[in-house]
């Protein structure tokens, strides 16, 4: 991607959204780094994401805005807690004091004040300044990008759809980068259940350009929900050298090739995918673990060192439950309890922050289903996950991500010894078949339900 391509401090002028600095050095780097987060692919030519960060502080050490997109990324990213990270705390604070004295616009200053919001887990109160830039300036890409991945995180799925929704008039197909709202868009859609629509709109994004992994991971998702599998296997087989080359989103859709597989009960080639490419998505073993006989304890083990350093960041729901997936897994008891112990006490006091806010209803019940039925005691694992299944959408991720949560309580259900529980099983299996007909897993399910009542 050569950089006479990318946006120097006139070009961000003519297109409305001025960037404070004299150096258009600093701009044609911001634009790299934003082309590389909306891509999601590391740029080796430009030294990938580090390489970028490191430039456009060397190129101007005072643009805020520079460090309103090296610091959101890192944010957005989840990683790492700036409740613990003192570095990424210090981060946040540079870019408000470098805020407060310079004169900026009032627009750059919103994004400072959003990621402010965004570090201290107010993902609700972030998304809304983002909002409010959006108003102004339909065509930010960073404030629309950043929103897009706060509503995941929430679970806001229509906020989601409707963000991106607001903005598409007034994108032109010439400006940089239009053909990516597609995919926004698109996963928006889905996530709303509009399947048929996010299908279109995805593919003409594909049309454009071809090698979004975006819009290759929305119509993946479409495919997922309707249980047409071997339309998705032969989609993601025959787009693989487009998306291959995002590798920051290229481990998650191989995720969703593997979800074929374990939708049609092809457990061994599902742990093929698994085992050749790393950093897949651990719901994908927490699954297969409990849908089939299959031993995965040496790769529990292997997601454990990557996990466990994260016992204690508590960023998201989403990632702790996850977090907890593979302690159980590797029989990480003393893990387990201190990320469910760490939760119960960010829960008692949590202050402004959206996901600890939550923790005591949802986080912590969900997380005490999970120890219940990795003991057995799956009657217990019922009475906790029952009353949370239309709250669940608050851990954020994905209906398809998300699954796993159902998933779990029809296993247990299926295996509780209390006669009743059998019977919902049942009837969860039922009304599961009624929105994703021809499911050869429902199709399973239902055979080990009937058959409790033969």
């Amino acid at each position: 991607m050569p950089s006479s391509s990318f946006r120097d401090c006139q070009a961000w002028r003519a297109e409305g959204l001025p960037l404070s600095t004299t150096s258009n050095e600093a701009c044609k780097l911001y634009d790299a780094l934003l082309t590389q987060y909306v891509t999601w692919r590391n740029d080796d030519t430009l030294g990938g994401f580090e390489g970028c960060i490191s430039a456009i502080q060397a190129a101007d050490p005072n643009f805020v805005m520079g460090h309103v997109i090296s610091t959101g990324l890192e944010l957005v990213g989840t990683a790492s807690s700036p409740r613990l990270n003192e570095r990424l705390a210090s981060a946040v604070r540079r870019t408000v004091e470098l805020a407060n004295s310079q004169n900026i616009t009032p627009r750059e200053r919103l994004h400072v004040r959003a990621m402010e919001h965004f570090s201290r887990g107010n993902f609700p109160k972030a998304s809304d300044v983002w909002e409010d830039i959006l108003v102004d300036h339909p065509t930010d890409l960073l404030a629309l990008k950043f929103a897009h991945d706060a509503y995941f995180y929430m679970g806001a799925q229509i906020p989601m759809r409707d963000s991106v929704a607001r903005v598409l008039p007034y994108w032109k197909p010439q400006m940089p980068l239009s053909s990516y709202l597609k995919g926004l868009y698109s996963f928006g859609l889905l996530e709303t259940r509009f399947y048929d629509q996010a299908e279109k709109v995805a593919m003409e994004g594909l049309a454009v350009t071809p090698d979004d992994a975006w819009s290759v991971h929305s119509v993946a998702h479409v495919y997922e929900m309707r249980a047409e599998v071997d339309k998705g296997l032969k989609f993601m087989e025959g787009r693989e050298k487009d998306w291959q080359g995002s590798d920051v989103l290229a481990s998650h859709n191989y995720w969703h090739w593997a979800l074929y597989f374990i939708e049609k009960g092809q457990y061994e080639d599902a742990l093929q995918i698994y085992d050749s490419q790393v950093g897949l998505c651990s719901i994908f073993v927490f699954v297969l673990v409990h849908v089939s006989d299959m031993c995965v304890k040496d790769r529990w083990r292997e997601l454990l060192q990557v996990t466990q350093p994260h016992t204690d960041d508590h960023v998201t729901l989403f990632n702790d439950l996850h977090f907890l997936m593979v302690s159980l897994g590797a029989k990480e008891s003393r893990t387990s309890q201190r990320l469910l112990e760490g939760l119960q006490e960010l829960a008692k006091e949590p202050g402004d922050n959206q996901q600890h806010q939550l923790a005591g209803t949802v986080g912590v019940p969900i997380c005490q289903a999970m120890m219940e039925y990795n003991k057995g005691n799956y009657n217990g694992a019922v009475e906790l996950l029952y009353p949370l299944r239309y709250h669940m959408v608050d851990i954020g991720g994905s209906d398809a991500q998300r699954d796993v949560f159902n998933q779990l309580l029809i296993h247990a259900a299926l295996k509780s010894e209390n006669e009743h529980h059998q019977k919902l099983a049942r009837c969860l299996v039922v009304e599961r078949d009624a929105v994703r007909p021809d499911s050869p897993m429902t199709d399973r399910l239902m055979k080990r339900a009937l058959a409790l009542h033969a």
